[in-house]
């Protein structure tokens, strides 16, 4: 696909995703995205996203924790 907002030609490729989810942020690895490799925009199918949600949303194997710092300009 072209990316929206430099022209480039976009990649498939497997990611890390931030996903907000009923007030809770997690951290997905492996996730399929097209993502440019001129700008870096990634471009996930709203597929992907409904399949995170599922996942989530029943019980799942975590496999790390991590502290995470909200801070305010």
């Amino acid at each position: 696909m072209t990316c929206e907002f430099c022209g480039a030609q976009t990649e498939k490729k497997k990611v890390k995703r931030q996903h907000w989810l009923q007030g809770k942020l997690y951290i997905v690895e492996n996730v399929e995205a097209e993502v440019c490799p001129e700008c870096g925009e990634r471009y996930f199918h709203a597929k992907i996203l409904d399949e995170i949600d599922r996942l989530l949303e029943k019980e799942h194997v975590v496999k790390e924790r991590i502290d995470v710092e909200v801070v305010s300009l």
